[in-house]
């Protein structure tokens, strides 16, 4: 469901397979355990890139699972997800290099939150589609998602139009192949700057105080020194 590979100093995140990559218990678990790995190997100039194989990203929660048990506990499953997913959010804010979404297919809903939490949003645009469906659905916001987009997306009318992609993304390309190849381009500009990683996160987490408050982050955000 996901594979990590390390080329020189580059992870690549790769969610594996044709189908939607819905985020589920198990799938939330793969990546989690793969950016423990990620942050044990951290070193001075690394990067993360995180990519998806065939037409999705990430299509969100998978709402499949939720709703095998029936209609009384799809709730507590599609919970119980929300509150798994949350921790994977914090552990990209707090990961120790900087990290660049390859959205080489469409990312909706809890997808798009995953790719949010990449200090780098690389797009194609010919078939990507970024879109949050939980209105569609009857589902209410988590807190955290609306803390990440307001953290994350400057505009008031992308928040409310996020499909317009008003200022969430850094680049489009024409193809999910040059989506990934412009997204190793930058992981090469950054790992060649050869940041402390350690200082890198508390600089990303200083700069989102809202968020890093709602994912329990607080109190490992270091206070600036003073001259």
């Amino acid at each position: 469901m996901c594979t990590l590979e390390k080329r020189g100093n580059i992870f690549f995140l790769t969610l594996t397979g044709d189908d939607e990559h819905r985020l589920n218990p198990k799938l939330i678990d793969q990546i989690r355990s793969a950016l423990r790995q990620v942050r044990a190997e951290s070193t001075r100039g690394t990067a993360l890139v995180t990519k998806g194989e065939g037409r999705f990203f990430s299509n969100g929660f998978d709402l499949a699972w939720a709703q095998a048990v029936g209609e009384s506990s799809s709730r507590q499953r599609l919970g119980h997800m929300v509150n798994l997913f949350k921790p994977l959010i914090a552990d990209l804010i707090s990961l120790p290099m900087p990290t660049i979404a390859a959205v080489s297919g469409h990312a909706a809903a809890a997808g798009l939150m995953l790719a949010l939490s990449h200090d780098y949003v690389l797009m194609r645009r010919d078939k990507g589609v970024l879109y949050m469906s939980e209105l569609d659905i009857g589902l209410p916001f988590p807190e955290y998602f609306m803390t990440l987009m307001r953290s994350k997306i400057s505009s008031p009318i992308a928040r409310r139009n996020v499909a317009v992609k008003m200022g969430m993304i850094d680049s489009a390309h024409d193809s999910a192949e040059e989506t990934v190849e412009a997204a190793m381009r930058l992981a090469e500009q950054l790992i060649g700057r050869k940041w402390d990683g350690e200082i890198y996160a508390d600089i990303r987490k200083a700069s989102f105080p809202e968020l890093c408050e709602v994912l329990g982050l607080m109190d490992k955000v270091k206070a600036p020194s003073k001259l």
